[in-house]
């Protein structure tokens, strides 16, 4: 089982090999170095909060914090890509060790490695939004009646998509975003779980698979669940604002053991508030 690493006292500035007081100013410099706590930096564009990020995770590595303990989130492949560059950078060398980057390149991660507990095997593809639609398409074909006035398979994805990344019901999404298509409540409901049929015979995932099926392994089977909040003692979450309710409980669930979440954002730009 992983050892618990404990920060007890700031190395000296002799040990470091990064100028943190030099290079950031007060408020960046208060939020890199702070002790260890669940911690939210709310700061306007362009004012550094993923420099302030970077320079965090660049403190925790200092300070002896095994690379492997960090979990960095972010939304974008770009994104993460920079952003661990930029780690690598400031302390001049590969941190092939850190985990980091999307939630989805994250949850892709850990689901090859517990395929099999979610009703997959760990060579399961992804598909893109044109292979969702074909499948969708597909499972209408056989569930509906040609005469019986459906939603397009794109709509019927964005449907599902709703559903999953709010945490509410097929139903509860239908009568609060689209209520035009109430009356085929139950078409919509025998379409969907025909495509999730489909998609686990075939072994293939949506994007929004990589979210929900990484939190069902979590909720569902305790022993990987503690085996990943004791591993990741120091998660770093940029662009937290874009975070929707699956997204939020990955976090919570991942932190719940050591609690030390710093999440960086501009409330000012939140997208589902």
């Amino acid at each position: 089982m992983a050892s618990d690493y404990v920060l007890h006292l700031v190395r000296t500035a002799a040990d470091l090999q990064i100028d943190y007081a030099g290079e950031l100013n007060e408020q960046q410099y208060a939020a890199v170095t702070c002790v260890p706590c669940p911690a939210l930096v709310i700061a306007g564009a362009g004012s550094g909060k993923t420099r302030t990020l970077i320079y965090r995770v660049a403190w925790l590595l200092e300070q002896g914090i095994p690379p492997e303990r960090l979990l960095l989130l972010t939304f974008t492949n770009k994104a993460a890509r920079e952003m661990m560059h930029r780690v690598a950078g400031l302390l001049g060398g590969e941190m092939r060790q850190l985990w980091g980057g999307t939630f989805h390149a994250i949850g892709a991660r850990l689901l090859r490695r517990h395929a099999q507990l979610v009703g997959y095997r760990p060579d399961f593809t992804l598909m893109d939004r044109e292979d969702s639609r074909d499948l969708l398409k597909t499972c209408i074909a056989e569930a509906v009646l040609p005469e019986v006035r459906f939603p397009s398979a794109d709509v019927v994805g964005d449907i599902l998509s709703m559903a999953s990344n709010t945490q509410r019901t097929v139903a509860q999404t239908l009568t609060q975003f689209y209520p035009e298509f109430e009356p085929v409540r139950e078409e919509v409901q025998s379409v969907l779980t025909g495509y999730a049929t489909r998609k686990r015979s075939n072994c293939v995932m949506d994007f929004d698979d990589l979210l929900c099926l990484w939190l069902a392994l979590l909720r569902d089977h305790e022993a990987v669940r503690e085996r990943y909040q004791r591993q990741f003692q120091f998660i770093l979450v940029d662009e937290y604002q874009d975070t929707n309710a699956v997204q939020g409980e990955l976090i919570d669930l991942m932190a719940a053991r050591h609690h030390n979440v710093m999440v960086v954002g501009d409330d000012s730009q939140s997208i589902y508030s």
